[in-house]
């Protein structure tokens, strides 16, 4: 659903008019558009899961690890991706959305799936500083994870199934474990 706000034309303008706002929206092509709130406790759980593995292996002192309360400007507007990583600058404390997340990660639901694939694929992938977007199932330890080339072009997709295996976030210099990820996720 859009919502029709005619004094709303920038994302400075949106970040303004919805913080603080109940409910979930995102500005795509100059438009409001409401987002599903209320996912599943599984979605919660991942998106939580995930969060707290990349604060752990990250050093605070140089990354941010965000959830979905903090957006990230894209070339169409501004998304809340379910989690974010981007560099620590001082100042940053009160801004309302970054411009050099470098990874992004989205938890599919059966709403999301065509957008997360999609449209936000493009849209993050377009980002100059993003090194990897990430794409997690909720009912069984499968990623979907696009990394930036040696060439700076981002790859085809690639698919990871199982417990026992692992992604490699070179842009961030970590590899985590899908069984670390998915840990106590039935």
């Amino acid at each position: 659903m859009n919502i029709q706000a005619p004094a709303i034309r920038t994302v400075d303008d949106f970040l303004r008019w919805n913080e603080g706002r109940e409910g979930k929206r995102e500005f795509v092509n100059g438009r409001i558009v409401e987002m599903m709130t209320g996912g599943t406790e599984r979605h919660a759980e991942l998106m939580m899961q995930l969060g707290s593995l990349l604060k752990s292996v990250l050093a605070p002192s140089e990354y941010v690890v965000t959830g979905s309360d903090y957006a990230v400007r894209t070339p169409l507007g501004v998304r809340y991706p379910d989690v974010l990583v981007k560099p620590r600058v001082a100042g940053d404390g009160e801004s309302l959305a970054t411009d050099r997340s470098i990874l992004v990660a989205e938890i599919l639901s059966p709403s999301s799936l065509a957008t997360d694939f999609g449209e936000k694929a493009a849209e993050y992938t377009a980002l100059d500083s993003l090194q990897h977007y990430l794409v997690l199932a909720q009912d069984e330890p499968r990623v979907w994870l696009w990394s930036r080339g040696e060439d700076g072009a981002f790859m085809k997709p690639e698919m990871t199934v199982g417990r026992e295996e692992s992604v490699d976030l070179k842009g961030l210099g970590v590899t985590l474990a899908l069984a670390e990820i998915y840990r106590g996720i039935a």
